[in-house]
């Protein structure tokens, strides 16, 4: 068996693919996950040990069990820490996206946190987010930056409602990033309605609208559909994205831009 030891990255990239086990057959075998990731039975109980401490599995006897969907893509951590070298491509892709004197929205998905860094070295630009750990990264940049307000939802780190959609109404931007949860044929989906509802009024408040999604919320759908890719200017993907799954997304007159990601990153 391979040896359990590795770097902070290494086990949080082996964490990552058991949570994608576990999340994807809803329960499975301590000892076939084991085997499944080449570790040893002690290793894998440390692993459960830490997903579960961070609520993001339920470790029973002998078994791991998944939340369900609206628990998993509320958990916040994981999709921060997961396809970290694909969001960080598609960023590079997204910040040309922007120039100094903008008014920029950008949404609370994960995908779009590189985005923000990047952004921090921007003169001249205007950011208006839902998003707190936007704000936060933003925190110390030139850029002024306003947080929209409404119900918070602590596993988005974020807020959303009806007082979030009035405030765009009242904001003409230039550009809008916007993640989706869950993207198949060309139908938009999310497991929270009021995201969904708010990820539209993102789309309505700007002069050109950006869909940033990695490769692993395609083919997928959530509890709530909201309409599909034909509102967005421009998609931008990396290359594990299945063409079957770009293909309607062409048809509907979008823009689609793929991106490669480093292969000798670590977190790839």
């Amino acid at each position: 068996m391979r040896a359990s030891r590795g770097s902070e990255a290494e086990v949080e990239d082996r964490r990552q693919a058991v949570l994608r086990h576990v999340a994807q057959e809803g329960e499975i075998r301590i000892a076939d996950l084991a085997a499944r990731m080449h570790v040893s039975v002690m290793t894998m109980h440390r692993d459960l040990d830490n997903l579960h401490e961070r609520q993001l599995l339920r470790k029973g006897r002998g078994v791991a069990t998944a939340f369900s969907n609206v628990a998993m893509e509320s958990a916040l951590r994981f999709r921060e820490n997961a396809n970290v070298a694909v969001k960080s491509a598609i960023a590079d892709a997204l910040a040309q996206e922007v120039s100094p004197g903008d008014t920029v929205l950008i949404d609370c998905g994960s995908t779009l946190f590189p985005l923000a860094r990047r952004l921090a070295t921007v003169e001249g630009i205007r950011v208006v987010t839902n998003s707190l750990r936007v704000t936060y990264l933003l925190a110390a940049a030139p850029a002024e930056v306003t947080l929209l307000g409404d119900r918070f939802y602590e596993d988005f780190e974020s807020c959303a409602g009806p007082q979030t959609r009035r405030q765009l109404q009242d904001i003409r931007a230039t550009v809008a990033f916007v993640t989706a949860t869950s993207v198949r044929d060309g139908r938009l989906f999310h497991p929270v309605r009021e995201y969904a509802e708010t990820k539209q009024a993102y789309l309505d408040a700007a002069d050109r609208a950006v869909l940033a999604v990695d490769h692993s919320k395609f083919g997928r759908t959530a509890t709530y559909p909201y309409g599909d890719v034909g509102g967005y200017d421009l998609l931008v993907t990396d290359t594990d994205t299945p063409e079957s799954e770009l293909r309607p997304v062409r048809d509907l007159g979008v823009e689609v831009r793929t991106v490669a990601v480093p292969t000798d990153d670590p977190h790839s």
